[in-house]
């Protein structure tokens, strides 16, 4: 079966007063039909950029997609024109942006905000979209949906603006959604009932997502692929059972090790990423990691790596993916 999604060496630039930011820098990933694949990294680190770069909502200026493709059902969405993109966006792909609050209109009713893509996308009209809007509230778990319909987000809790917020991108049936840290605001409980409803409902209706997250616990539960960035690249990508079991760059190891497991004893200390991460307008030669890497040898500060295949579908972007792979192994718990 052919991917959903490909993208292809894609590279988006800010063009700033101070140089060029290169915040997404040719990386390389699939979606396929009803999957969901997590992306993961720090703040920083290009996630949303290339997320956004799906949809062409890149503010230019200063960003600039300068380089790549993004194919969507064969076809590549930055060749589209302006009206075509238009009808893609909420339609055949939707996103969930970071924070309900700023993402919904303060001075429309909810029920506005969800009626105005079915209006738009399915030619309903007011009364059969009003309908269904408050199905779809009732289905993402909203309370009195029927009353609460004429509401407006600030008389939302977190939670329900973030379960409105779902309701709006899964309104048209997507093909593809994009979740861009979809619980950051919400406390832990709301965090999982959230993340619950929206696998179980993209299960139900066949849409493939990319959750967006720094939470790896999110991903380890959710998602099916895993692709780690870092200074706007992949630096490792593959199932998401081998990569917490078997993690072969550096950065998914300290990423790991700097999580709590409650298969480890008590007293166990967490081990913080050393240093930051680098300024993306001056980047070190070689390796963009290797200023922070206790496994770094000379050729990692003259040559950065490409993705290396370690393993069936498992690359990683490490001169020395073997001395860390084997170092993963020597500290996973009995």
């Amino acid at each position: 079966m052919p991917p959903l999604l490909q993208v292809k060496d894609l590279k988006t630039y800010f063009f700033t007063d101070d140089g060029v930011v290169k915040a997404v820098d040719g990386i390389n990933y699939d979606v396929q039909p009803g999957e969901i694949v997590g992306l993961v990294g720090e703040s920083g680190c290009g996630k949303t950029v290339s997320a956004l770069c799906i949809l062409r909502l890149i503010p230019d200026p200063p960003g600039k997609i300068v380089g790549g493709e993004i194919i969507f059902e064969g076809a590549d969405l930055l060749k589209a024109d302006e009206k075509e993109i238009r009808h893609i966006r909420g339609n055949r792909i939707a996103m969930i942006f970071q924070e309900p609050m700023t993402s919904l209109n303060p001075v429309l009713t909810i029920g506005r905000q969800i009626t105005e893509s079915l209006e738009l996308h399915l030619g309903m009209d007011h009364r059969s979209a009003t309908k269904r809007a408050i199905e779809l509230m009732e289905m993402v778990g909203i309370p009195e949906a029927e009353a609460r319909i004429s509401d407006y987000p600030h008389q939302f809790s977190g939670g329900m603006r973030q379960r409105a917020m779902i309701a709006m991108a899964l309104s048209c049936n997507p093909k593809l959604l994009l979740a861009d840290e979809p619980t950051t605001a919400l406390d832990v409980t709301i965090q999982a009932q959230i993340l619950e409803l929206l696998t179980r409902l993209t299960r139900e209706l066949g849409t493939a997502v990319v959750i967006i997250t720094h939470n790896l616990g999110v991903v380890a539960r959710y998602a099916d692929r895993v692709n780690v960035m870092y200074a706007g690249k992949i630096v490792e990508a593959a199932v998401a059972r081998e990569l917490y079991g078997n993690p072969h760059h550096p950065y998914t190891l300290g990423l790991l090790k700097s999580v709590p497991r409650l298969d480890q004893a008590r007293k166990e200390k967490l081990e913080p990423i050393e240093g930051s991460p680098p300024d993306l307008i001056h980047m070190p030669q070689g390796c963009a990691f290797q200023p922070r890497c206790r496994f770094a040898v000379q050729k990692c500060q003259q040559e950065a790596p490409p993705l290396l295949q370690v393993a069936s579908d498992h690359y990683s972007a490490c001169w020395e993916w073997p001395r860390v792979g084997q170092a993963a192994r020597s500290a996973a718990p009995a």
